[in-house]
């Protein structure tokens, strides 16, 4: 095992239910999560990812495989044996007690001495900026602040990893994006390892080092937000992080031959039998007149977001692609629905995907 990881999950298996009736929520699950660095664990419902985190946690057992913490196999130890803290969707908040008792808490539980949860509290509650809320109930609070709480009481023992299992799903957008920050800042001043769960890619692109995006109880793919988003291993990453084209031809020499029976170039295709599946981001769409060349469309609607519009287009063969573009932008504004309009791409901006 690396020296720089933390937690291993080695071809980890986690079935429900016996027989022809179970039902595998992970299966043959292998990721490795770095020391010091905030991972998400990113996909729909029912995709694994929560399974996975509860298995770190100690809340559930593997039926196969194992989880490792600093290279020792963790995986039957029940949860307070492991040096892992866990804020929930809920915070899960002692009400009759005061904010900094609840900070408190888990450090009397493990014994501490008075002097030692006096000064870690108050230094808990500094990081997350709570000190002159101190003396509150926590049903005085609002929904950010719960969770600044719940974050301080989990931070308070200094475990070695935090897990935190979709801790901004119950605020509105707006305190959402500020938590983000506040959540990577928190991890880049503790050093703590934080694993995270969403289905929000914009969450998980905005905060995390590496993502692991997952489907069906498997790993599609690890890598940095910038490595998935441009080179997506296959469909499903394409669709699910960001907006995607997909755009369905036959390789040949080295380009995309369409449906329509235009060509794309695309230096490096691999010639495969059957249809070939390419992608490309709708910022990476060029629009102009026809006859300029590229690609012909025909514009269906234009739906307008403040600083961008999306320019919703057909090709003959009825292929759907959406391009945006910066609003006002430059040689487009005067879009029309109706209107026939040439499409090029950025260089190197269609790749070629698995399905």
């Amino acid at each position: 095992m690396a020296d720089d990881v933390t937690i291993s999950a080695r071809h980890v298996i986690k079935a429900f239910g016996q027989g022809a009736a179970a039902v595998r929520a992970l299966d043959d699950v292998s990721v490795d999560i770095r020391r010091s660095e905030f991972f998400t664990l990113l996909g729909p419902s029912g995709c694994g990812k929560t399974t996975l985190l509860r298995l770190i946690a100690g809340f559930e057992m593997p039926t196969g495989g194992e989880i490792l913490l600093d290279g020792a196999d963790i995986s039957t130890l029940p949860p307070n044996k492991r040096p892992v803290n866990t804020v929930f969707q809920s915070y899960a908040l002692f009400p009759h007690l005061t904010v900094a008792q609840n900070v408190a808490f888990g450090l009397q539980m493990l014994g501490k001495p008075a002097a030692e949860v006096k000064a870690t509290t108050e230094r808990m509650l500094a990081l997350v900026k709570l000190e002159a809320m101190a003396g509150r109930k926590t049903a005085q609070l609002s929904g950010g602040q719960q969770q600044r709480v719940a974050l301080a009481r989990a931070l308070a023992p200094q475990p070695k990893v935090l897990l935190l299992d979709e801790p901004l799903s119950a605020l509105d957008l707006k305190l959402r994006k500020e938590m983000q920050i506040e959540l990577k800042r928190l991890q880049l001043e503790t050093g703590i390892t934080f694993v995270f769960v969403t289905h929000d890619q914009e969450e998980a692109l905005t905060m995390s080092d590496r993502i692991a995006v997952m489907s069906a109880g498997k790993v599609q793919q690890v890598g940095t937000a910038r490595d998935i988003y441009i080179h997506p291993r296959n469909r499903f990453v394409a669709s699910f992080i960001g907006e995607t084209n997909f755009l369905t031809g036959t390789a040949e020499d080295g380009a995309l031959r369409l449906g329509t029976g235009e060509r794309i170039e695309m230096p490096g295709l691999r010639a495969s039998p059957g249809p070939t599946t390419a992608i490309v981001r709708p910022e990476q769409l060029r629009l102009g007149k026809t006859a300029d060349g590229g690609l012909q469309a025909r514009v269906v609607s234009l739906v307008y977001f403040g600083t961008d519009t999306h320019c919703h287009l057909h090709l003959a063969d009825g292929t759907e692609l959406v391009a945006r573009l910066q609003s006002p932008a430059s040689g487009e504004a005067g879009l029309s629905r109706g209107d026939s309009v040439g499409i090029r791409f950025a260089e190197g901006a269609v790749q070629q995907v698995e399905d």
